[in-house]
């Protein structure tokens, strides 16, 4: 739809604003289950409500943070997946960390660019939901993005990196419709557009 997740909740299913929250951080569920610590943010227009669920989701291992910003979070939740990509298809490649670590500096960057298109406070982007998820899934094992981009980077197709995955990997559909947001607002997203030819247009991951 390009929606996100809360509009799909509010303008679809008619469910008010003030009852919806998104949780959303560098929580991968494999360390979270394994009783490692984490931190995540809830985010919510009624701040009473993401209070509630502050107190709900804490734990001595899982910090909870609150935030106004929900269109913010969404954002970094949704972009970071493609970025994941590009930062497996590097290792694929083996093009080193230097490498790595400017594709995700740049990855922030292109994040960043859809405050064009979204009504959010950037400083969001810089927080659990923006750098911390872009870190944790860059870089992660558990990744399933990383991994797709991964395998794509060792010369597998998509389908057969989507088949030895065997789960979703959310970034493929993202790529999809923000190619679209990209041309349609003309936003410098060279990355994103990268990944979508990478995955759609049959491009050289070395070349792009």
């Amino acid at each position: 739809t390009g929606l996100l997740p809360t509009q799909i909740l509010n303008k679809q299913f008619n469910l008010d604003m003030s009852n919806i929250a998104v949780l959303s951080g560098p929580n991968h569920a494999e360390e979270i289950v394994d009783g490692k610590s984490a931190a995540t943010v809830i985010s919510s227009t009624n701040t009473s409500y993401s209070k509630d669920l502050q107190i709900l989701f804490s734990s001595q291992i899982f910090r909870v943070y609150t935030s106004q910003d929900i269109l913010g979070v969404q954002i970094g939740a949704a972009i970071k997946n493609v970025i994941a990509i590009a930062s497996g298809i590097c290792d694929g490649l083996n093009l080193g960390d230097n490498t790595q670590a400017a594709l995700v500096s740049r990855g922030l960057n292109e994040m960043l660019e859809l405050s064009k298109v979204y009504d959010f406070n950037i400083k969001t982007l810089y927080g659990l939901s923006g750098v911390g998820d872009l870190v944790g899934t860059c870089y992660s094992r558990h990744s399933r993005n990383r991994k797709l981009g991964l395998l794509i980077g060792q010369g597998k197709s998509l389908n057969e990196a989507k088949n030895l995955i065997n789960m979703v990997s959310e970034g493929v559909s993202t790529a999809k419709i923000l190619n679209s947001i990209i041309k349609d607002n003309n936003l410098n997203m060279p990355i994103c557009l990268e990944i979508f030819n990478i995955l759609f247009n049959n491009s050289d991951p070395k070349e792009s």
